[in-house]
């Protein structure tokens, strides 16, 4: 009688302990993750169309991505992943023009300046 108790009891103890894992799992530390070119609003700010490739280098950093065969566009791509939280990830592109070599667009994540098609002097 003894042994019935127990045998109707472990499948039950090993049921909360088994599914406490994943609450645990809570409480292990997992480092910050960031990949990418960090791109801020105030940088997007500065681009005006018409800039050099070597200005928007100065301004915005190497970018993340060239694609062989389009040299013209370039992209940066931020991706954070805060310990336990969900992923965050920022995508900001710039296009040159092929024969000026001349900024001609931006879009992504991030708002462009009223002043973006206002050249610089």
């Amino acid at each position: 009688m003894h042994f019935k108790k127990w045998i109707m009891i472990i499948p039950l103890v090993s049921t909360l302990l088994l599914s406490g894992c994943s609450v645990l799992e809570r409480f292990v530390y997992r480092i910050d993750i960031a990949q990418g070119n960090y791109v801020e609003q105030p940088d997007v700010d500065k681009l005006r169309i018409g800039m050099t490739k070597e200005q928007v280098r100065f301004v915005m950093g190497s970018p993340m991505l060239i694609q062989n065969g389009y040299p013209d566009t370039w992209y940066y791509i931020y991706n954070f992943t805060h310990g336990h939280d969900d992923t965050v990830q920022k995508d900001f592109q710039v296009t040159f023009d092929e024969m000026s070599q001349t900024l001609t667009k931006a879009s992504g994540d991030f708002k462009l300046s009223p002043d973006f098609n206002t050249p610089l002097q």
